[in-house]
């Protein structure tokens, strides 16, 4: 089992995200500042900007949401999900790209978190 970390705006936006339009399963959630979600063998932890995650770094970089590194969700019908998705408001930060191993297009979460969206050839 893989667990994952992001840093999110608002923990219960990114709850409301992941569990109603990806499908995971909310295993606990301690008020505004964290989650813990679950989908199949992956545990995302969701950490607010009051999480112990978000604290400042001894050089003074402060943790936040966004950047390129992301989780990987594989569907058997990339179309139906990216259609679904664009009609409920899901950012996406590029269309589909058809690769040898199949296809992708990144979605963001509420708080600008990468997901990337997988259909193998």
């Amino acid at each position: 089992m893989a667990t994952f970390r992001y840093l999110v705006a608002n923990v219960d936006d990114a709850v409301s995200f992941y569990a109603n339009r990806l499908g995971f399963t909310v295993k606990q959630q301690f008020g505004p500042n964290m989650a813990i979600l679950s989908r199949s063998d992956l545990t995302l932890w969701l950490a607010g900007p009051n999480a112990s995650a978000a604290r400042p770094m001894p050089d003074g970089r402060k943790p936040e949401p966004g950047g390129w590194n992301r989780i990987v969700i594989e569907t058997p019908d990339l179309a139906a999900l990216v259609t679904r998705l664009k009609k409920a408001g899901v950012a996406f930060r590029n269309d589909v790209v058809n690769g040898p191993g199949g296809q992708q297009i990144l979605c963001e979460d509420p708080s600008g978190n990468v997901v990337e969206l997988f259909q193998a050839a």
